[in-house]
């Protein structure tokens, strides 16, 4: 096991409250499950969270999937950085304020330069996909 899915074990069940992302601290996720190459974590839908119909934002909904993609692939425990080329979600359906979601993150291929990755986010009382997303992460050299 790496480092680093080995310390977001430690934060299973529990909401993080460290991360070098403050829009992803802002989402406030609670981390279920953690392996390598595998996230999958609750969100409560907050107020602030919704469009005017008091459903769960596509920008938040679009937020949650990229955040999940980029920690999924620091699972990986790379030395270089991986940000998105692109994101592509298709909105299924919808939540409300006050429900939680959950989203479940996973790398598809990891190439020499590319990671697919995809995240899906649903409603845990009925299993109803939400939302799912999909983006190709490119491999930016850090120095390391």
């Amino acid at each position: 096991m790496n480092k680093i899915v080995a310390l977001f074990r430690t934060q299973i069940g529990k909401e993080l409250k460290d991360s070098p992302s403050p829009a992803g601290l802002w989402l406030k996720p609670v981390l279920l499950h953690v392996e390598e190459g595998h996230l999958k974590a609750e969100f409560t839908i907050r107020k602030e969270m919704t469009n005017p119909a008091g459903m769960l934002h596509g920008g938040m909904i679009t937020l949650i999937a990229d955040e999940m993609i980029g920690a999924t692939i620091a699972t990986l425990d790379l030395p270089d950085f991986y940000p998105s080329v692109n994101l592509y979600t298709d909105f299924l359906s919808g939540a409300k304020e006050g429900k939680k979601v959950i989203a479940e993150a996973q790398i598809i291929r990891k190439g020499k330069n590319i990671i697919n990755t995809e995240c899906k986010i649903y409603n845990p009382e009925t299993k109803q996909l939400i939302a799912k997303s999909q983006s190709n992460n490119i491999k930016l050299s850090t120095g390391k």
